[in-house]
């Protein structure tokens, strides 16, 4: 039987078949590894598994025996294993970023990790500007050119709010038919903006508990939740932070779209775009074709400094 892992708790997983759409509990058969990377989680919420019920155990329990290739994922350093990575989710078709400017200030730093993170992995992104009901005129402002900036760099963004309503119909449509990725710091109001998306929240997590508590080790690392048939939403819980995972330094510019446009007319073929001459990023950055705050984003991940929070 084919089905998707729609929760992970650690040594078990929650897997849907494809078929029948039942929930199963299942476990890995032996250990699987991934080439050339180190990950902390053999399987993430979003894969696509084969697997056998466990005709002597529980009803309902199975053993997944095989994982299809994914078609692409998000990845970040491992919290626990500094010299692994940990996989948020996979094969997934679009990612939302919540961010917000106040209570909490999202930093630009984090933004831009996730969009190269996505870029990396051809996973289209938008940015959606959370809690706009709470902003004065001043932030709003702010809020406009910074929406200017992402925009011309092309990424579409948005301006949302759960108590108001604002903007949730537009983010409805745009998860219609689709696996999305819904991710964001702690606080942003993902949580809120998840409810009021998918009305019988309660019902569909209760659904999935159901299987995944039965389970030791209940760590929850994302959760992929039925909007409606074939509508998906991976929640994932709050990422304190995204380190780059397997990217090397000389193709970091490649992953900033208004950079990438650019590659092939520096003077040097191996420019890291920083002090060397003739450089055209940098005069980019001068002629305001590149924005600062991107450009600052790009030298900070080039010298593994920390500008997340």
């Amino acid at each position: 039987m084919t089905g998707t892992v729609v929760k992970s708790t650690g040594s078990w997983y929650v897997v849907r078949d494809h078929a029948t759409q039942q929930l199963h509990r299942c476990r890995l058969r032996g250990r699987f590894k991934h080439k050339g990377l180190k990950v902390s989680n053999p399987l993430a919420v979003g894969d696509v598994v084969r697997f056998d019920t466990d005709l002597d155990g529980d009803a309902g329990t199975g053993v997944i025996d095989h994982i299809e290739p994914r078609r692409n994922y998000i990845i970040r350093r491992s919290v626990h294993k500094t010299e692994h990575a940990h996989i948020v989710a996979a094969n997934i078709d679009q990612a939302l970023l919540v961010v917000t400017l106040a209570s909490p200030a999202t930093s630009f730093g984090f933004i831009d990790r996730f969009l190269v993170t996505a870029e990396a992995y051809q996973i289209p992104a938008t940015l959606v500007f959370n809690k706009v009901d709470i902003y004065e005129e001043e932030l709003l402002d702010y809020l406009g050119q910074i929406e200017n900036m992402y925009q011309r760099t092309g990424y579409p963004t948005l301006r949302s709010s759960a108590h108001t309503g604002e903007g949730v119909d537009q983010i409805a449509a745009l998860l219609e038919g689709k696996t999305t990725l819904l991710s964001g710091h702690s606080g942003v109001g993902k949580s809120t903006l998840i409810n009021a998306l998918v009305p019988d929240l309660d019902l569909k997590t209760a659904e999935i508990s159901e299987y995944s508590d039965k389970g030791k080790h209940t760590t929850t690392f994302a959760e992929m939740l039925e909007v409606r048939p074939g509508t998906y939403l991976i929640d994932t819980p709050g990422i304190k932070e995204l380190g780059l995972v397997d990217m090397k330094k000389t193709e970091l510019a490649h992953y900033f779209p208004e950079m990438r446009a650019l590659l092939g007319q520096c003077r040097f073929h191996n420019c890291r775009h920083v002090e060397e001459p003739g450089c055209a990023v940098r005069e980019g950055v001068e002629k305001g074709r590149i924005a600062l705050p991107r450009y600052d984003s790009y030298l900070s991940m080039l010298a593994d400094e920390d500008n997340r929070h």
